[in-house]
């Protein structure tokens, strides 16, 4: 079993901001392998299937973002998988430019707020992530006003293009590995 996570903020009124990059691939892989995300557990929406031959389960913490970890390890613990080979968390990233991806196996939480939570809560930093690129926040913007806000036209269809691409690493990442993945999308 594989989790996973795509990382958000839950309610409609966060539906389409640049902190729910995680919630919208999600959605993208549950439409795309027909997977049901009809259950709630582990403080999360969730749903289980198959994606190219591997059993995963697909993971939207409700707890906001900054409470990530509490869902993740909940459900960490409930299948006893291992974070290092078998999670997948994938978030936005304010350091990369929209529609670029980052995809490591490791790493700080460098500076999200969420990712420090998860770090915490699985006491390690070695678990493969994406991170999808949302760009930077404008000088004299305050930073949660910028990730709880909306893309430009122009930025949307590049994050919808990076959401669709981070779809396929995650996949990727199932089958052949991280390091296939970062060579092909990083």
């Amino acid at each position: 079993m594989y989790i996973i996570a795509g990382l958000g903020n839950p309610g409609s009124k966060y539906e389409k901001t640049r902190h729910n990059m995680g919630f919208r691939v999600i959605d993208l892989l549950a439409e795309k392998y027909h997977i049901d995300m009809n259950m709630k557990k582990h403080k999360a929406v969730c749903g289980t299937g198959v994606i190219e031959g591997r059993k995963v389960m697909l993971l939207k913490p409700q707890t906001f973002m900054n409470l990530s970890g509490e869902s993740i390890r909940e459900a960490v613990d409930f299948y006893k998988i291992d974070p290092e080979t078998e999670l997948i968390v994938i978030y936005d990233d304010i350091s990369l430019a929209p529609g670029n991806l980052r995809i490591r196996k490791k790493g700080s939480a460098g500076g999200h707020n969420g990712m420090k939570n998860i770090i915490l809560h699985l006491g390690t930093q070695v678990f493969s992530r994406i991170r999808v690129g949302v760009g930077e926040k404008p000088a004299g913007w305050d930073l949660a006003d910028y990730v709880l806000g909306g893309f430009s036209k122009e930025d949307e269809a590049l994050v919808k293009e990076a959401c669709e691409h981070a779809a396929e690493a995650a996949a990727e990442i199932l089958t052949d590995g991280p390091d296939k993945a970062m060579n092909d999308f990083n």
